[in-house]
């Protein structure tokens, strides 16, 4: 198991700055095994807070990518048929069980709900996973805790958590960081200097008081970094703009107009 859990553990520790308290609530959090639900916007550093904390703690993180084709025996495992005969495989949510593992389920609300409602018995009193197919009662180990992550902003009457799966979980709001901090983010990150950043924070911010207005979403802080990056390698800050920030995010010839005059604006 030991040789197991290594193999999840993050090795070098992920580049995070704080927005409040969330590090200390998040310990807090595991100290007492509590189930953690991290909801933000795209992009904001939910995934990020996790990997941290995950090396923070020293705790091995195994992440699944949920999507609406996921079944309860991806999160749980299934008999495979090998030789002639059949072979059990544990899923990663049974494996993080056995092991202790942090289990990270990324935009959980991607997932049908007839498949989350596995994670149930994990995140009350009872602390257990049944594999009916196995006939086994798993025993969650003592290090073990589930976090998942959604962005409310994608949120339908198709696509949300049950009111019986959200009152098992702490949770934190993730959003952009403020702007000094995000600029130092970017300038971090993607190593280029604190005054492109800044820029490019004045950018983000002017397209996401589109959000509601013509965009579902704001540029990211991730795009940030994309933009960043491309920039510190030679291309030119517009293009670069246009590339990482404008074209991702929509189709809308008003909106992409609106933001490539901002961008000019900015990098005159």
């Amino acid at each position: 198991m030991t040789h197991q859990a290594d193999a999840y553990r993050i090795k070098a520790e992920p580049y995070y700055q704080a927005q409040g308290r969330e590090v200390a609530l998040f310990e807090a959090a595991y100290r007492n095994r509590l189930p953690v639900m991290v909801k933000g916007p795209t992009g904001c550093g939910k995934s990020r807070f996790v990997e941290y904390m995950a090396w923070k703690l020293g705790k091995p993180l195994i992440t699944v990518a949920c999507n609406e084709d996921m079944t309860a025996s991806d999160l749980v495992g299934r008999y495979l048929l090998e030789g002639g005969g059949t072979r059990w495989l544990d899923g990663p949510l049974t494996t993080a069980a056995r092991i202790g593992a942090i289990c990270y389920l990324d935009e959980i609300v991607e997932a049908r709900q007839d498949t989350t409602v596995v994670i149930h018995p994990l995140t009350d009193h009872r602390r257990v996973l049944p594999l009916d197919k196995k006939g086994e009662l798993i025993e969650a180990h003592p290090d073990f805790q589930l976090v998942i992550s959604y962005n409310p902003g994608y949120q339908s009457l198709m696509k949300d958590l049950k009111q019986s799966t959200k009152q098992r979980f702490a949770a934190f709001d993730f959003d952009y960081p403020e702007a000094t901090l995000e600029a130092t983010i970017l300038a971090t990150e993607a190593g280029v200097a604190p005054e492109l950043a800044a820029r490019l924070v004045q950018l983000g911010q002017t397209a996401r008081n589109l959000k509601g207005h013509g965009l579902d979403e704001g540029i990211s802080t991730r795009l940030m970094v994309y933009a960043a990056k491309l920039i510190r390698d030679g291309v030119d800050p517009a293009d670069a703009c246009r590339m990482a920030l404008v074209r991702p995010i929509t189709d809308d010839a008003d909106i992409r107009a609106t933001l490539d005059h901002a961008i000019d604006a900015i990098f005159a």
